[in-house]
């Protein structure tokens, strides 16, 4: 009797066992065919939209009124954009594939700048049309390698989902057809020098996170040191401060900094070149709030002025639970510097910085020589919107779609019950950025 109990219990449990490891295979199966299938997709319009820019560049070529041209570079950034979107979507973390993506980031930027200027009194240069006529070369290439990739693909039924397995795993790549494809894809393009899309367009790439106007000399670690301790609060009990590698673009100390008392680790990260530092991370538990957001902002300013930070104003500043967040900005000659922002967090348990993001401000600050305005302010304020109320002017630099700096009006306006900042070109009364700016966040009661 009891035997044969025991006999029935085991056979339900592996009847049990069997059932749920076959839904398990089922469940993971469904998982790996929809993961294959989101590959596929991905892959297939990659090659799609690659087809497609190819075509639109060449078609480029031979247009010449501004009513044709503009619009076709404006679609040329679109399919670029959607195509920079494929790659990101396949299973390419582990292999290099950064090159392809720079390129088609590179044709988005190069495109958009061209479509949005004026062509009809500033047509295209000799060296912009030979850019195209390279870009449509270099576009025909990744055509056809991955014209080939995806001709094997669907000849020979091969997964994706085995890619990423053999990258993940570091197997022989040499035996992958669509890594051999790709590898091949990512040398034709590194071939490719940035100096084709001509001077502006590197420059421009370089700019946007090069550290080349830090001033000063290289510090030592005991330097490094020093300044992560004026930046800690006073309970840092043990400091570990390591070098960063030499694959890095810029050299930078990174220190960690453990609080004993209240248990938790401080972040932070140094430039070598004049001991700037880069960013600040704090995290600990915020108890309840005893300062005000003024209270906070005002002494994130003077920790500021501490760390030798001069003629910084406040421009942004909101709280999120018991935390106060902060942006600073530079002032020359009472014009406000937008590109030298420095982000910051403050507790308003006790006023502490927690945070702290210097790196725009590291990027762009720089001597600058500000140009006078070309145009008067009256003939700015023709440019707004007339329903916008104004409630406050003065003059700007910012850094505009093209990613250059210009020299603006800056007109904080009102329509309704929300507010606008404006800013219109000094030189050329462009309407060059329109931003809403956040109302007060609504207060939901439980229902």
């Amino acid at each position: 009797m009891f035997r044969g109990l025991l006999i029935a219990v085991l056979t339900v449990a592996l009847v049990g066992t069997g059932y749920w490891g076959y839904k398990e295979h089922q469940e993971k199966n469904a998982v790996l065919i929809q993961a294959e299938n989101n590959y596929q997709r991905a892959f297939h319009d990659l090659t799609y939209q690659m087809d497609q820019l190819h075509d639109k560049i060449g078609a480029t070529l031979a247009m010449n009124s501004r009513t044709s041209l503009s619009p076709a570079l404006a679609e040329v950034w679109r399919i670029t954009s959607e195509a920079h979107s494929d790659v990101g979507q396949l299973p390419l973390t582990l292999l290099p594939f950064n090159k392809t993506e720079e390129f088609l980031s590179n044709i988005g930027t190069f495109s958009y700048r061209t479509a949005v200027r004026d062509l009809s009194t500033s047509p295209l240069t000799d060296e912009e049309y030979k850019t195209l006529q390279s870009l449509y070369k270099e576009s025909t290439l990744i055509q056809n390698e991955l014209r080939k990739v995806q001709h094997l693909v669907l000849e020979n039924n091969l997964r994706w989902m085995d890619v990423e397995l053999a990258l993940a795993s570091g197997q022989k790549q040499m035996d992958n057809t669509i890594i051999d494809g790709l590898q091949t894809v990512e040398k034709n393009v590194e071939a490719y020098s940035e100096s084709n899309f001509g001077p502006t367009m590197t420059s421009m790439q370089k700019s946007k996170s090069s550290f080349d106007h830090l001033q000063g000399k290289e510090i030592s670690k005991e330097e490094a040191e020093k300044i992560a301790k004026s930046f800690a609060p006073n309970n840092v009990t043990r400091m570990d401060i390591t070098e960063n590698g030499s694959d890095s673009s810029f050299g930078f100390f990174s220190v960690t900094m453990h609080d004993k008392e209240n248990k938790h680790d401080l972040y932070m990260d140094i430039t070598k070149k004049g001991g700037f530092p880069i960013y600040l991370l704090h995290n600990r538990d915020i108890k309840d709030q005893n300062i005000s957001l003024n209270e906070a902002s005002n002494q994130a300013l003077k920790f500021l002025q501490k760390q030798g930070f001069q003629d910084l104003e406040l421009f942004e500043s909101a709280q999120y639970d018991n935390i106060g967040v902060f942006t600073f900005v530079s002032v020359q000659d009472g014009i406000r510097l937008y590109p030298n922002s420095i982000r910051m967090k403050v507790a308003l348990d006790n006023g502490e910085v927690i945070g702290y993001s210097g790196r725009d401000y590291l990027v762009a600050n720089k001597k600058r020589e500000l140009p006078k305005p070309s145009i008067s302010k009256e003939k700015a304020l023709a440019e707004i919107n007339q329903n916008v109320q104004i409630q406050d002017q003065g003059l700007a630099v910012i850094t505009n779609d093209l990613g250059n700096e210009v020299l603006c009006y800056e007109f904080l306006g009102t329509i309704n019950d929300d507010t606008y900042r404006i800013f219109i070109n000094a030189e050329d009364a462009t309407e060059e950025k329109v931003e809403k700016l956040k109302n007060a966040e609504p207060i939901y009661n439980d229902v």
